[in-house]
């Protein structure tokens, strides 16, 4: 059996991963066989090794809801000891950490950076299942989750990155409407929560845009992250009674992976059929 990893190795693979994560997430290149190379001279590790090991450093970053290097699949089962690493790198590196969740660096030079075969954003109207809540880990590792902050509120604090996500549905939608000839439904697509203010219970005004229905309106709640497809988020009580008083417009446009392909899908009302809904701040009143 393979030696466990000591410190300073663990701290030199989480050291070489960051690098790559941020080349990755600046879109600037990188070589993975060179990486791994390098590792294997230092460490004396095998190529499977350090390949493991890359899976694991994953699994700790899908833990906080973050980005992973693309191609290491998360792989649990990892020391308490990588994850330590994780987060002295990342305590070490704030600005890393604030690109990491859109802080800083949502948008590289516009929507043209997102553009797909199927318009700015590739949408799937089918929600994951499953996911998101992590269920059965050690305490250790639970501990070392709560240090960071919780990433519903992380992104919900954010208005950089939900400014960053509305704008890029706004564009979205105005270009559909485009493609299918409604340049006239494409004119009266409405950016509400910048122009009329956040108190409507939804983002953006869109329409169906197709078959009879055309004309329909569509209210599209824009919730926005880096992480994964099944990152929780925020929804307000307003948001919530909209979502239930008018169930035949309203939908929630979650886009995730915002960074790197600003992937999305829709979650149409009655809410509950798809996510659990947790009561998770309290008013305090005397």
């Amino acid at each position: 059996m393979a030696e466990p990893w000591s410190d300073a190795e663990n701290e030199a693979i989480v050291k070489d991963y960051f690098v790559m994560l941020e080349h990755e997430q600046m879109g600037q290149p990188f070589n993975k066989a060179a990486h791994r190379r390098v590792l294997m001279d230092t460490t004396g590790r095998s190529h499977g090794s350090i390949e493991y090991k890359h899976c694991n450093i994953s699994a700790v970053m899908g833990l906080l809801e973050l980005p992973h290097v693309a191609g290491y699949k998360p792989r649990g089962n990892f020391q308490n000891a990588l994850a330590e690493a994780v987060e002295a790198h990342l305590n070490e590196k704030p600005d890393l950490y604030r690109l990491l969740t859109g802080e800083i660096g949502t948008l590289k030079d516009g929507s043209a950076e997102y553009s797909t075969e199927e318009g700015i954003i590739a949408v799937d109207e089918t929600p994951p299942k499953g996911g998101g809540q992590k269920q059965g880990i050690p305490e250790d590792i639970e501990r070392f989750v709560r240090k960071f902050e919780n990433p519903a509120e992380r992104d919900a604090r954010n208005r950089n990155l939900g400014k960053a996500g509305e704008s890029l549905v706004y564009e979205h939608e105005r270009r559909r409407l485009q493609s299918l000839g409604r340049e006239d439904l494409s004119e009266s697509v409405r950016w509400v929560a910048r122009d009329d203010g956040d108190g409507y219970g939804y983002d953006i005004l869109s329409f169906n845009g197709k078959g009879d229905g055309a004309e329909q309106e569509l209210w599209l709640e824009v919730k926005t992250t880096n992480g994964s497809a099944t990152t929780p988020f925020y929804i307000t009580r307003n948001e919530l009674q909209v979502s239930k008083e008018r169930p035949d417009v309203f939908r929630i446009f979650r886009l995730y992976d915002f960074r790197m392909r600003a992937s999305a899908y829709w979650l149409t009302p009655p809410l509950e059929k798809y996510v659990s809904l947790t009561p998770t701040i309290f008013r305090a009143s005397f």
